[in-house]
């Protein structure tokens, strides 16, 4: 079975997994029929292998828990956490800010002050490599930046006037009736006969 660790979290394989290694990429190279035998041997390879990932998975888990622990426990339990966290770089750790306060404040230990360089090395490596993730992904357009600048409460749409929507119009009055227009014209009033106006 593989050894779940080796530099950096790697691992080690025997002599006998590394020759079922290489036949098993030279025919993925060179496509051909494998023999029985050897698609045994690589099915076994690939389930110890499967098996140190998990094994790897949980000693890693086991060796941040102690790390933790030990770390709560400074200064007393200065030797034991300074070995856990050498086997922890070992396995590929990567120092924290709370490995790194603990390193500075027992700087004043050889040991602890020569692990602290590793440390502080290593997180400036791995900030490096965010840093430089970040630039790969390439930059925002301007345009796109300003529009979502714009966008925000308070920027400079905010500012700026807003058209006003048209009014709405007029509902169209009726046409009007031509009764309603001209009225009838009022019939006019008969005199009164010639005796009232007499008497009038």
């Amino acid at each position: 079975m593989p050894t779940p660790y080796g530099t950096r979290g790697g691992m080690a394989f025997s002599a006998d997994e590394l020759r079922v290694l290489r036949r098993a990429l030279a025919n993925a190279l060179h496509p051909a029929p494998l023999p029985d035998e050897d698609v045994r041997d690589a099915l076994r390879l690939a389930d110890s292998v499967d098996e140190a990932v998990r094994e790897a998975g949980r000693l890693r888990a086991f060796l941040l828990d102690d790390l933790v622990r030990y770390r709560a426990a400074l200064p007393a339990a200065l030797p034991g956490y300074l070995e856990l966290l050498e086997d922890a770089l070992a396995a590929g750790y990567d120092p924290g800010a709370d490995d790194l306060a603990a390193l500075r404040a027992l700087r004043g230990n050889p040991a602890a002050a020569r692990l602290l360089d590793r440390c502080q090395a290593l997180a400036e490596h791995s900030v490096r490599a965010r840093l430089a993730r970040v630039s790969q992904a390439g930059p925002t357009s301007p345009a796109a930046s300003r529009a979502r600048l714009l966008a925000l409460p308070g920027g400079r749409a905010a500012e700026e006037p807003r058209p006003t929507p048209p009014s709405p119009t007029p509902a169209e009055r009726p046409v009007p009736k031509p009764s309603e227009v001209f009225p009838p014209r009022r019939r006019p009033v008969p005199p009164p006969p010639p005796e009232e106006r007499v008497a009038g």
